[in-house]
């Protein structure tokens, strides 16, 4: 089978390519000409250079092509210019799933986050439970307009999609914000707690690419969504990262109020000076870690046979990365 891989330079797609590469798909992978592809030629990829905002790149590189897999977007919670979401997040998707329906792809997993729904009513919330009102940052908000024009595309256009919604991403070599806060407090810049009350989802990143390859190679899955994560106190996280590092937690804790005021004017700053927050501590962030995301994502380990691993474990290897 041929797969074309968007997003296949970051975060999960470094994990995703290691697991494909273990398998029979022929790997054709979009880049752009600045990205970091040594990790896609030792898994025997197929380099395609464009971007998902070059709808023109995308339609050629799917040629001959069986399967797309979309993992192309912007997951931060602050960026100097706010456009870079709606461009990425919203037209990226856009231009992905039209140009597969124009090559005639078997299957599009695209795959979202599961902060599109937002803090439904129903908690723990599953699949088809109703999202929330508020999307509480501007990658949920823009997450979820593509998601919007992907099942769309699903039902007025027959789109062979199936979407997987990963809660917070951990593991060795992450970048991303909750790899930000973990590395900061492994290496002792964090002078404060906060959010230690609230309920957390997280996932290991092998654990996600393994949904992804489950969920491309299964049988009658069309239209198919998949949650991926596991529910734990803010509080029992970082102190595993403590027992794991042997760095104690910051003795002052921040109430909500507090913090999130503190973020309102970190972010403030940041807008006028265009460097990120101190500590990534940006408002979108405050506001998605002081909502308990609880999700039931069991249908994974029901149908697609998935084992999730220890957060532990995660945390572990991610710490391991970092000092290494």
């Amino acid at each position: 089978m041929k797969t074309f891989i968007t997003g296949a330079t970051g975060f999960i797609g470094t994990h995703l390519l290691k697991r494909l590469s273990q398998t029979s798909h022929q790997l054709y992978c979009l880049a752009r000409k600045s990205s970091n592809t040594q990790h896609l030629k030792e898994a025997g990829a197929i380099i395609v250079l464009g971007d998902v905002i070059d709808k023109r790149s995308l339609l050629e590189g799917m040629k001959g092509c069986d399967s797309v897999i979309n993992l192309a977007n912007i997951y931060t919670f602050w960026e100097p210019n706010n456009r870079i979401y709606t461009d990425v997040n919203i037209e990226g998707t856009r231009n992905v799933m039209e140009s597969a329906l124009e090559n005639h792809i078997s299957k599009v997993v695209h795959v979202s986050t599961s902060l599109i729904y937002g803090k439904p009513k129903e908690s723990p919330f599953n699949e088809e439970s109703p999202v929330g009102p508020v999307r509480y940052s501007e990658y949920a908000r823009t997450k979820y307009q593509g998601d919007l024009i992907a099942w769309k595309l699903f039902k007025e256009k027959s789109l062979p999609l199936v979407v997987v919604y990963p809660c917070m991403v951990i593991g060795p070599g992450n970048p991303k914000s909750g790899g930000q806060i973990v590395r900061d407090l492994v290496e002792r810049r964090v002078k404060a707690r906060a959010t230690d009350n609230h309920i957390n989802s997280v996932v290991h990143v092998r654990d996600v690419a393994e949904v992804i390859v489950k969920a491309l190679e299964k049988e009658g899955n069309i239209g198919q969504k998949y949650l991926v994560g596991q529910q734990i106190y803010e509080r029992e996280y970082f102190q595993m990262v403590s027992q794991i590092s042997g760095v104690p937690l910051p003795r002052m804790y921040l109430p909500d109020s507090v913090a999130i005021v503190g973020a309102f004017f970190l972010t403030l700053l940041a807008n006028l000076t265009k460097k990120a927050p101190m500590w990534g501590l940006s408002i979108d962030c405050l506001r998605t870690g002081t909502h308990n995301i609880m999700v039931d994502a069991t249908k994974v380990e029901r149908e697609l046979g998935i084992k999730y691993s220890p957060i532990r474990v995660a945390l572990e290897e991610e710490i391991s990365s970092y000092r290494a």
